[in-house]
């Protein structure tokens, strides 16, 4: 009797948790399929109104810090390796490493965004700010260019912001055990939409920094 009743028993704990991280890992990859399409139209959008202002486009690309976009460049893509070397850390059950790895990333969030308050500072100060009075007198292709320019960047900043409060919040969840080894999926989670942010910058440098 025992031997029948265990034959129908339901699904064990574990094949529960493992169908709540396919579940979750689902969930994520259809949020970052919306995020694809968010930035995509915006890249899609940059793309028709370059064609109709090529010169406009490469000089208000002049204008900007390559050296500060190349940094950011650099960061973020270091960040994205620490991030992926944390899951690791942590599946080996090296929990300060990985507590260590995410910090970093962290630091590399904040240096990120130090270096645009910096660059945005700079344009603020010679008058490109957003709806002001100097962005509406220059050439309507520079105009679009620098709208652009604050839309996109302000918008993957923004998200740069969430993916830091993430992974903070990942870290809080290490700290207290709920995030380990064997249940990492948060953790994994969290990391894919970091290498979306990544991933967006990458494409974003050579469009408004390096356009020739």
């Amino acid at each position: 009797m025992p031997e029948h009743a265990s034959a129908h028993a339901g699904p064990t704990s574990d094949a529960l948790v493992r169908r709540d991280d396919q579940g979750s890992k689902i969930g994520m990859w259809l949020f970052l399929f919306t995020e694809i399409l968010l930035f995509g139209g915006l890249f899609l959008l940059y793309a028709s109104y370059r064609h109709r202002f090529p010169a406009a486009f490469h000089s208000g690309g002049k204008t900007l810090d390559v050296f500060i976009g190349g940094l950011n460049t650099v960061v973020l893509i270091s960040s994205s390796l620490t991030v992926a070397l944390s899951i690791t850390a942590l599946r080996r059950g090296a929990k300060r490493l990985c507590l260590g790895l995410l910090g970093f990333t962290i630091a590399c969030a904040a240096t990120f965004m130090v270096n645009k308050f910096i660059e945005w500072s700079a344009k603020f100060h010679h008058g490109l700010i957003p709806g002001s009075e100097h962005m509406a007198q220059l050439p309507h292709g520079e105009a679009v260019f620098y709208g652009l320019y604050f839309a996109m960047t302000g918008l993957h900043g923004v998200h740069v912001v969430i993916g830091a409060s993430l992974i903070t919040w990942v870290m809080l969840l290490i700290r207290r055990g709920k995030t380990t080894g064997e249940n990492y999926v948060v953790l994994e989670n969290v990391g894919l939409y970091w290498h979306i942010v990544d991933l967006v910058w990458i494409y974003l440098f050579p469009l408004f920094y390096l356009i020739s």
